[in-house]
C-alpha cells in the first residue's frame, strides 16, 4: 500500500520527541517517531513507521520497529506503548506483541486503529 501523505510536522511535536533512522548500505532505510508519554497518548507513542520501497520485504520494518520498542524502554522506563496503526498493518504489530483497543478511525483518508503494547523485544 503506498501513503501520499506529505507535512512538514503538522502537529508540532518533532520537536518534543525523537527520531529514529535505520540506515542500510548506506541509505535511510526505515524511520519512526518515538513520542513521550502525554504527547499524542497517556502512553508513551511509537508514530510515522516508514519503511524505504527499496527495502521492503526484508525485514527492515520490524527491525525498526524492535529498536523503537526498545528505545522507548531505555529512554522513557515503560512498557507499555501505544500506536495508532493502520488497519491493514494490524498482524504485523500484533506479531510485536500490540494488541487492538477500541473502533477504527479515518486518518488522512486511511483507516487506523488504536493498538496496545506492555512488552518489548530485546534486539
Amino acid at each position: 500500500m503506498a501513503q501520499n501523505c506529505i507535512f512538514l510536522d503538522q502537529d508540532n511535536k518533532d520537536q518534543q520527541c525523537y527520531h529514529l533512522l535505520l540506515f542500510c548500505e548506506g541509505q535511510l532505510a526505515a524511520y519512526c517517531r518515538l513520542v513521550p508519554a502525554g504527547l499524542s497518548y497517556v502512553e508513551v507513542s511509537i508514530g510515522r513507521v516508514v519503511t524505504s520501497p527499496a527495502f521492503r520485504g526484508k525485514g527492515i520494518g520490524r527491525k525498526v520497529m524492535e529498536l523503537a520498542m526498545q528505545n522507548c524502554l531505555d529512554l522513557f522506563s515503560t512498557k507499555t506503548i501505544r500506536i495508532g496503526a493502520q488497519t491493514y498493518a494490524t498482524a504485523f504489530y500484533e506479531s510485536l506483541g500490540f494488541v487492538a483497543e477500541g473502533d477504527p478511525y479515518d486518518e488522512d483518508g486511511i483507516e487506523h486503529i488504536e493498538m496496545v503494547s506492555h512488552q518489548h523485544v530485546r534486539s
